[in-house]
C-alpha cells in the first residue's frame, strides 16, 4: 500500500513540473487555411442555395490564377450538378478565378438553382454532398434539401 502511494504522489508531481513548463512555452499562430470552404446557406433550403467559399492569397502569388471546381453529388456519389460563380455566371468547372485583393485572398460565392443537372427537375430532398476542387486538393461538406 505504501509503494502505491509513493508512485502516485511521485507521478503527481511529475506531472505538475511538466504542466509548469508547458505553461512557459508560446507556439506560433497556426497559418491561415490555403482554402476555406465554407457551410452553404440556408441550409436546409429550398428550392436555391448559396456555398461560400475563400482562397488565400497565397494561391495568387506570382499571377497564378487556381483552377477552381465544385460539384454537388447525392449519396449515390453521382454528379447531380454544376454551380454557377455568383457575379459572372460562368460554370464552376475547371475555372480559373483572379483575385482583386491577393494579399488579403477572396471570397467566392457559388450558386445553386436546385435543379439537376442541365434539366428543369428540381432536386429531390435528401442529403447532398458537395466538393470544392482547387488546384487538385479537395474539399468536402454536405447540405440538405427539404421540401
Amino acid at each position: 500500500m505504501k509503494l502505491y502511494v509513493w508512485a502516485v504522489l511521485v507521478g503527481g508531481l511529475g506531472l505538475v513540473t511538466g504542466v509548469d513548463g508547458v505553461v512557459g512555452q508560446g507556439s506560433p499562430p497556426p497559418a491561415p487555411p490555403q482554402v476555406e470552404l465554407k457551410q452553404n446557406f440556408p441550409n436546409p433550403f429550398n428550392p436555391a442555395t448559396t456555398i461560400p467559399f475563400t482562397l488565400n492569397g497565397e494561391l495568387f502569388a506570382n499571377g497564378h490564377r487556381p483552377k477552381v471546381s465544385l460539384k454537388i453529388y447525392n449519396v449515390l456519389a453521382q454528379v447531380v450538378a454544376t454551380p454557377i460563380l455568383q457575379g459572372t455566371g460562368e460554370d464552376l468547372e475547371n475555372l480559373e478565378v483572379t483575385c482583386v485583393t491577393p494579399s488579403t485572398g477572396c471570397t467566392f460565392n457559388a450558386y445553386w438553382d436546385g435543379k439537376v443537372l442541365k434539366t428543369d427537375k428540381e432536386a429531390a430532398s435528401g442529403v447532398y454532398i458537395y466538393q470544392l476542387v482547387v488546384d487538385g486538393k479537395r474539399f468536402t461538406k454536405k447540405m440538405i434539401v427539404m421540401k
